[in-house]
């Protein structure tokens, strides 16, 4: 594997040496003591690279982070629950787990130190911002994408994922690649999805985009984590915004440029998300499935969920 040594990140290589086992033609299979589980990395050039990795491990580990060069402005993109998982989420166990993508500038993402946590399914892509410029014009209309290229304060975005990058996700997991062109075939890929979440972010219509810090970033996270576990309850900004500490202004405004919507917009589409994915489970009634999700009036839940599926929710129970 001499020859393909190059193109493995070093994080990889430490994860192996760490675990007792060795990586063959990019893979590291976790060893069963440890847990199970996979995860492959690519070095496609010295401007990107990905790791994915899908695994569960028995305890939590630390490890040097050996590819960090902070003198570098690099743009990381995190994929997170993308992997298909079997059974519904338990009563009572928090929210429902949504796919999406962390974006962030390496002012954000400078730790020297990774927690390899437990459970892990991501796909991490690190690109230069110098490097992702030459490949498009970025538009003067968006202040996202001439901030993440300028890349010089520290930005967080997140964007859930949608059907037609989910299936460049499948496709670049469950694809059958052989050794010759298997290093073309990712790079292609990761650059697509590099390339469908920037042409999603441009839609954006933030006109000022605001630098972050970690307390900002945390409260914010809260408030979404408490959105989710009670999608029954409309979320009321005063209340939250007190929790906070932050103004009414600033939370509003942070939350929007963080996950692309306002905080009740973001509410009702993981709302309307829920509603659809409890009618497939097939457990409930229409009624019941309304009632859970906090509408007393079943012709108004009938209006939004059309609204968002483009069907009613009998319809919908049906397919």
């Amino acid at each position: 594997m001499e020859k393909d040594d190059a193109t493995i990140p070093e994080i990889l290589k430490k994860l192996a040496q760490l675990l007792g086992t060795e990586i063959r033609d990019r893979r590291l299979e976790i060893p069963a003591q440890f847990g199970s589980g996979y995860c492959t990395g690519f070095i496609f050039n010295e401007h990107l690279r990905m790791l994915i990795s899908n695994y569960e491990l028995n305890e939590n580990i630390m490890i040097e982070n050996p590819g960090l060069n902070t003198s570098k402005r690099m743009i990381f993109f995190k994929f997170q629950n993308i992997f298909p998982k079997t059974g519904s989420l338990p009563s009572g166990k928090g929210p429902r787990e949504i796919p999406s993508v962390l974006i962030a500038t390496s002012r954000i993402h400078t730790d020297e130190i990774i927690s390899i946590h437990s459970n892990t399914s991501t796909i991490n892509i690190e690109v230069e911002a110098d490097y992702l410029s030459q490949l498009f014009n970025a538009s003067d209309q968006s202040p996202i994408l001439q901030s993440l290229l300028k890349n010089t304060q520290p930005y967080l975005f997140e964007q859930i994922i949608y059907p037609s990058l989910q299936k460049v996700v499948d496709e670049m997991v469950s694809e059958s690649v052989g050794e010759t062109f298997e290093l073309f075939f990712m790079r292609i890929k990761a650059e697509e999805m590099i390339c469908r979440l920037l042409m999603e972010l441009e839609k954006r219509d933030e006109k000022r985009i605001y630098a972050l810090n970690s307390h900002d970033i945390d409260k914010l996270y809260k408030v979404r984590d408490q959105i989710l576990e009670h999608p029954g309850i409309p979320p009321v900004i005063g209340e939250l915004a007190t929790d906070t500490g932050m103004s009414s202004t600033k939370l509003k405004r942070l939350f929007k440029q963080i996950f692309g919507d306002s905080i009740f917009s973001y509410y009702q589409k993981f709302r309307m998300k829920e509603a659809a994915l409890l009618l497939q489970e097939k457990k409930y009634s229409v009624s019941e499935v309304g009632y859970q999700l906090g509408f007393t009036n079943l012709s108004h839940f009938s209006k939004i969920f059309r609204e968002h599926t483009g069907m009613n929710p009998k319809q919908y129970a049906m397919m």
